[in-house]
């Protein structure tokens, strides 16, 4: 029965995501205009840790570390560690310019089988900007910075079941109050939580083979929308929704994979398509964005505006209640579009040394980041490190090319039992 449980979940996760693309509509990618969701705090999503940057950001259902204070706090109950700390470096846009990094520090404790708490820091680093007025004119140089804390509480439910929630203090600076237009601006300031949710299995079987299996489901960033001044709208932050399988393979006594996949999409609304029609400004598809919170959450499930039909004169076609026409089967393609496809393989020797690799889809029209992952890491009695290389598949010319992260870790556990004569 586990095995086919297991069987059967791997199975319809990977027909799902692979079979996206198509989505039995017929209609094709270049049918579908560029739509890509924009968040406020966009730092929030950004994967700070070596290992799941080295598997794709395939990282919801890996083993417990204390990187799961990101990736799924509730699998922390099924740590076999008692504690762990990790700091992470990433140089960030290194294609644009020299001096943006995220720094990200995080940890946990198990206080028993039942309850851990963790918690981590995050901070972001623009590196330096010179604003200038409209002329041109130096105004003066800042360093706009946004940092993030995060505390952490897992419980655990039953042997396989565990739940776990994070609470977040985010601070956005960008501007440092500059008058602009004559329009004072401020720092952007959320509150937010994340909730996830773990199944492990330690007694997994596929075929002969034994390992442990996990699916896991987190919604992170259920926070408030956010504003830099006092008269712009405000913005959603990154409410993402990720749902990840894993199964870790024992070959041997020596020998360990880990395969690990993950969907992930935004929860939120995604923008309409806007035209002029007779001198005025229309919304001919799509739904408005500007809603609450738990609104734009469940909008964002069914609010794709797909494909206006348009004349030869390029103008949207209503039909004969005003309402302007959609091609067929472009809406229910653009909600597909917006889930974002991550896989990641990992392989241990003996607990010592790990070599590790991954792919990321976003589709073209959602952003369009497709990239290749590298990653190892090195333990040696209570110390690690990971590193991890980013190639983009887009070409050269992608921001994103060349990543590097790093990470050192520390098991606290090895540490105590080091001092103990």
């Amino acid at each position: 029965m586990k095995k086919t449980l297991i069987a059967i979940v791997i199975t319809v996760s990977t027909t799902f995501s692979f079979a996206q693309p198509t989505g039995g509509s017929g209609v094709t990618d270049d049918q579908l205009q560029l739509n890509t969701i924009t968040t406020a705090l966009p730092f929030m999503a950004i994967t700070p840790d070596s290992r799941a940057g080295g598997m794709g950001d395939a990282g919801t259902a890996l083993s417990p570390s204390s990187s799961s204070v990101y990736w799924n706090t509730s699998i922390l109950s099924f740590a076999e560690k008692t504690s762990e700390i990790s700091l992470s470096y990433t140089p960030w846009l290194r294609q644009l310019t020299n001096d943006i990094h995220l720094s990200y520090l995080s940890g946990y404790y198990k206080i028993n089988e039942t309850h851990s708490v963790g918690g981590a820091l995050r901070y972001f680093s623009l590196g330096e900007i010179t604003f200038t007025d409209v002329s041109g004119n130096v105004i003066r140089d800042d360093k706009p910075s946004e940092f993030e804390l995060t505390g952490a509480y897992a419980f655990r439910l039953s042997n396989r079941f565990s739940l776990g929630i994070n609470g977040k203090f985010a601070y956005s600076n960008l501007t440092g109050g500059l008058t602009v237009g004559g329009v004072n601006t401020k720092a952007g300031v959320v509150g937010a939580a994340d909730l996830s949710f773990s199944y492990y299995n330690d007694d997994a079987k596929i075929g002969n083979l034994n390992g442990v299996y996990t699916f896991a489901t987190t919604i992170n960033n259920i926070g408030n929308k956010v504003a830099y001044t006092d008269l712009s709208s405000r913005d959603f932050i990154p409410m993402n929704l990720k749902i990840g399988n894993s199964f870790l393979a024992k070959f041997d006594a020596y020998n360990n994979v880990t395969f690990s996949l993950d969907l992930q999409r935004l929860l939120v609304p995604t923008p309409p398509f806007y035209d002029v029609i007779d001198g005025e400004y229309v919304m001919v598809a799509g739904m408005n964005p500007d809603v609450g919170v738990i609104n734009g959450m469940v909008q964002s499930f069914y609010d794709a505006p797909g494909n206006v039909v348009v004349d030869d004169d390029n103008v949207p076609v209503a039909d004969a209640d005003g309402n302007y026409e959609i091609v067929k089967g472009t809406r229910f393609k653009e909600e597909l579009s917006e889930i974002n496809i991550a896989f990641g393989v990992e392989w241990w020797y003996n607990d010592v040394f790990a070599v590790r690799s991954g792919v990321f889809y976003e589709s073209p029209n959602k952003g369009n980041r497709q990239f290749l992952n590298l990653g190892a890491s090195l333990k040696y009695n209570m110390f690690s490190i990971d590193f991890s290389y980013l190639a983009s598949l887009n070409g050269r010319q992608s921001p994103l090319a060349n990543t590097l992260r790093f990470t050192v870790r520390l098991d606290l556990d090895q540490a105590g039992a080091n001092s103990n004569p």
